[in-house]
């Protein structure tokens, strides 16, 4: 698997590792909880914006990466 790939997976896992916070923050009864789970799915959104921008400058720099 190339780094492309890793880091394209990575996106993948981080983007529903934030739907799963936001699930948590919506259900959960504990308003202590709910405000970690919130501040945790927006930690991931930060996290998710520098993956993706990461696989822009990827496709930028490599010409093996660039979209079909």
């Amino acid at each position: 698997m190339t780094i492309f790939s890793n880091v394209k997976q990575t996106l993948a896992t981080v983007k529903s590792i934030e739907a799963q916070l936001s699930a948590l923050a919506l259900n959960s009864l504990d308003p202590s909880a709910q405000e970690t789970f919130h501040n945790m799915m927006l930690l991931m959104e930060e996290v998710k914006q520098d993956l993706y921008k990461r696989t822009m400058e990827m496709q930028l720099e490599e010409p093996q990466y660039k979209p079909s």
